[in-house]
């Protein structure tokens, strides 16, 4: 047993400074602190992750390797796709940590809780712990810095003045304490910012319009990655008459689950001209993965036990299935739909004393915040059930740390 993994199964070997993250709650004020605790009491874990600098290493190895092959000139493009210059800010690497090594079981493009990570990273900066933060120097304004630069990929040298949060009913949605940070932020730096449901948004000849304001850039936190629900924003994206990042490009590129396919096929990677020492760091350190096709229900049920469905534009584990608490009803659906098949690849478990009450094993993954190919920060989800849900206590958002 490495450090990381005694110190994961110690559940007395690192806690929150709880009173610390209270009071840097209260900083941001009295309503965002309720609203916080109101809505989302287990959006703060309990406790840090320990991850050995091997993982750390072998983490990284998989996201150069697959930034690589993405660059492929042979690698899926669309038209929507070849339109964007920016390269969409937040992309998140989620990995399963266990014994048999990192495995890559999915990309995000609109990847949320970084603002809140970089928060708590900050609210624990005073705290005494094992190891080291998994994070670049001054987050936010790397950040800043991020959004200046995608901006400038496609406006040049013209003045950024306001930027959109976009996401439906943005009011309602569960991180919507995360879109006020990053509001916060960004004000901070004269750039006037706006929460937006796009159902107020309108696309004129001029540009793309919230009431009065012409929208220069949105941060698109939808979850409709194509936009087909959203026509206004699209023909302003395709117009060019704003700068919307992540786009459907972006999405089409890395985080449609169908990728996770191409990235474990060696014979397709040849082809397309990938690297020998590249296609070997996907092979282990991405999970096999299948698209799913009717023909295949004799095989795919027998082998059920092992793997993972996942649709292919899903996201936060919505429609997702650990194979071996299929149904014949539900197994039957996913031949009928757009599905990937996974590995198994079990996450790793970590020991939290939850209200003194003892300890518990919670599950965890560690999602790798990745902007242009550069790792910005590591953080650490917890968990209890099939997938992360931030209804769990103890679980939730947790800082990850580096030990040898």
């Amino acid at each position: 047993m490495n450090e990381a993994e005694r110190l994961n199964a110690d559940s007395h070997a690192a806690r929150l400074n709880q009173g610390a993250l209270q009071r840097a709650m209260e900083a941001q004020g009295e309503a965002w602190h309720v609203l916080v605790k109101e809505r989302c009491p287990y959006l703060f874990a309990a406790a840090p992750v320990f991850i050995s600098s091997i993982q750390l290493r072998k983490m990284h190895e998989v996201i150069s390797a697959v930034e690589k092959v993405v660059g492929l000139s042979g690698w899926r493009v669309t038209s929507d796709e070849a339109r964007p210059k920016a390269k969409g800010v937040f992309y998140g690497y989620d990995f399963h940590l266990n014994e048999q090594g990192v495995h890559l079981i999915e990309i995000n493009t609109n990847a949320g809780g970084a603002f809140l990570n970089a928060f708590l990273i900050d609210s624990q900066h005073d705290v005494v712990m094992p190891g080291k933060a998994v994070a670049i120097d001054n987050l936010e304004p790397s950040f800043l810095a991020m959004f200046r630069n995608e901006w400038r990929l496609e406006r040049g040298s013209a003045l950024l003045r306001n930027m959109a949060i976009i996401d439906e009913k943005p009011e309602e949605q569960y991180l919507y304490p995360e879109f006020l940070l990053a509001k916060r932020m960004l004000e901070s730096a004269g750039i006037a910012v706006y929460i937006a449901d796009p159902v107020a948004l309108q696309a004129r000849a001029d540009g793309l319009y919230f009431g009065f304001e012409k929208i220069d850039m949105a941060y698109n936190r939808l979850t409709d990655f194509s936009l087909q629900q959203h026509p206004a924003l699209r023909r302003s994206l395709l117009d060019g008459r704003v700068v919307l990042t992540p786009a459907p490009a972006h999405y089409a590129r890395y985080a449609d689950k169908r990728n996770l396919a191409r990235l474990t096929d060696a014979q397709d990677l040849r082809t397309l001209g990938a690297d020998e020492a590249d296609i070997a760091v996907l092979h282990t350190g991405v999970p096999h993965t299948i698209e799913v096709h009717q023909n295949m229900e004799e095989m795919l049920w027998a082998e059920r036990k092992n793997l993972f469905f996942k649709p292919n534009s899903g996201y936060g584990g919505k429609g997702a299935y650990r194979g071996g608490n299929l149904t014949k009803r539900v197994f039957g659906e996913i031949l009928q739909s757009d599905y990937v098949a996974q590995r198994l690849a079990p996450p790793g478990e970590r020991a939290v004393c939850v209200n003194d009450a003892g300890a518990v094993s919670l599950k965890y993954d560690v999602r790798c915040y990745v902007y242009d190919g550069r790792v910005q920060l590591l953080a650490a989800r917890l968990y209890q059930g099939q997938t992360t849900n931030f209804r769990t206590p103890g679980g939730g958002f947790a800082p990850v740390r580096v030990v040898e």
